[in-house]
């Protein structure tokens, strides 16, 4: 049979054992001394055994008493441990953070700022999962997601700290029967689609005119790992739809050109997703504001318009 009573009533036992009076305890909990003889009292009716001897000048442990007192003070000992030490979460630049994030993004923007980060807070620890596809954030236990996407759950903070814009790339060495003005003219050509991706949507910079390109014949490679993707199209494999922060420098480089120049994908706005800030651990409102401040320095073309 389950006995069903208060931690609270635990701990008023333990320091009436502590001060040895009933008298000095009420005086130090601030609780009356009728209030706290009424609760030893119920918390011995629950347990149907007798913990204190009560008298006039003292007050002394039975057998049960002392055998109850010897076991729960290291039990209220731990929860005052654990109780203090989540309390410091609030207040303390300490502890773990857990952080997802896309592999290519990680790569190519955040492990500067990460870094960063944690050399100005040397008592936190960054936990990071890496992952092209979308994984399940609340059932993995992440305390910051980011994602180039609009989909992510409905109870989720979602802040924007800049846009993702793709544009269309091929190999310099590649072969062009003629000169490419418009995205009609890239359906036969060979293609290296980066996945999830599977729909190129774009607008011309210049008119305005929007166009969706859905590669579906000519697929030469898939990967969700945006370098294998790169690597494929420096190779002459065929076009490809990569993020400008990862092509713009093999552009610079001559390693890759970017073909219908006045278009580029339509930007997808780069969240970094967390929960309520209510009650949240003073680590992780100092990472959310760190990245607030410091990302768009790292690459300026990130940076909302």
């Amino acid at each position: 049979m389950k006995n069903n009573y208060s931690l609270d009533d635990m701990r008023l036992f333990w320091v009436v054992t502590q001060h040895g009076s009933f008298s000095q305890a009420a005086q130090s909990l601030n609780m009356p001394v009728s209030t706290l003889s009424r609760r030893i009292k119920q918390l011995e009716n629950t347990l149907g055994l007798r913990l204190l001897n009560r008298d006039a000048h003292r007050v002394t442990l039975t057998g049960s008493g002392a055998q109850y007192a010897k076991r729960c003070g290291p039990l209220l000992s731990e929860l005052q441990d654990i109780s203090d030490a989540l309390s410091a979460q609030r207040h303390e630049a300490h502890g773990c953070i857990r952080i997802s994030a896309p592999s290519n993004l990680a790569q190519h923007q955040l492990a500067h700022i990460f870094s960063a980060f944690l050399h100005a807070y040397p008592g936190i620890k960054i936990e990071l999962s890496l992952s092209n596809r979308n994984i399940d954030i609340e059932g993995e236990h992440i305390d910051i997601a980011f994602r180039a996407s609009e989909h992510f759950p409905q109870d989720w903070i979602a802040r924007p700290l800049g846009s993702v814009e793709s544009i269309i790339c091929a190999s310099p060495d590649m072969a062009f029967n003629s000169d490419i003005v418009h995205p009609k003219q890239l359906l036969d050509l060979p293609v290296i689609l980066s996945n999830p991706v599977r729909v190129w949507k774009l607008h011309n910079q210049q008119s305005g005119e929007q166009y969706s390109y859905t590669p579906s014949t000519m697929i030469r490679l898939e990967a969700d790992d945006l370098n294998v993707v790169s690597q494929a199209v420096r190779d002459g494999l065929g076009i490809g739809f990569i993020p400008r922060f990862i092509a713009q420098h093999q552009i610079d480089q001559n390693l890759m050109i970017q073909l219908v120049s006045d278009w580029a994908g339509q930007s997808r706005r780069l969240m970094m997703l967390y929960h309520d800030r209510v009650n949240m651990p003073y680590r992780l409102r100092l990472f959310i504001d760190y990245m607030l401040e410091h990302y768009g320095s790292i690459n300026p073309r990130l940076r909302d318009t």
